[in-house]
């Protein structure tokens, strides 16, 4: 008895992409590779990394994460143009990175400031208090601006964070807009 297989000889190459982005960026680029000629990787699932841990091309003590395998046909036509788009879109997904980072940057630093401001007011009313004889009007004097210290940043920190997100809220609606246009550009060269 003898069998016949019928074997086609089409052998496709991939070319593999491993990139890590916060948790809430995920979905959008699950939905955006594809239209540079990836897909999801099935060889691979996405992994999600906790908080804080070592991830690849990351830094410990980074917000959670997600790791997105793709893969890309070799002979994918116009692979050219659409790696050119691809990497604009990455740089696109970093400034949107750096932009929600900044949201909060200076708001911590002018935060920080202030309690340290009020931290060294209460240790000159501890020191006034502890001198002997005892200054107690110098340490109430000293003491009340550093529990204002100790109470404000947590208002500044609020204020500020929301006058920045106000501020950067178009700038980030831009950079979404430009990502939509570059996936319109790679999904007309792939189809």
């Amino acid at each position: 008895m003898e069998h016949t297989f019928e074997h086609e000889a089409s052998h496709i190459g991939y070319e593999y992409r491993e990139i890590t982005v916060p948790s809430e960026l995920s979905s959008l680029c699950l939905d955006s590779y594809p239209c540079f000629g990836w897909e999801q990787d099935p060889n691979h699932e996405k992994i999600s990394i906790p908080s804080g841990q070592h991830h690849v091309g990351g830094r410990s003590g980074q917000k959670s994460g997600t790791i997105l395998y793709f893969r890309r046909n070799r002979s994918l036509c116009n692979r050219t143009e659409l790696t050119r788009l691809q990497r604009n879109f990455d740089s696109c997904i970093a400034e949107l990175q750096a932009l929600e980072r900044s949201k909060t940057t200076s708001a911590m630093i002018a935060a920080l400031t202030v309690a340290l401001i009020g931290c060294a007011f209460m240790a000159g009313a501890t020191f006034a208090v502890t001198a002997d004889p005892p200054i107690i009007w110098l340490t109430i004097l000293l003491a009340i601006p550093g529990f204002i210290g100790w109470i404000v940043p947590y208002f500044l920190y609020q204020k500020l964070v929301h006058k920045k997100t106000a501020e950067i809220e178009p700038l980030m609606e831009n950079k979404y807009d430009e990502i939509e246009a570059l996936c319109e550009k790679g999904s007309r060269l792939i189809h």
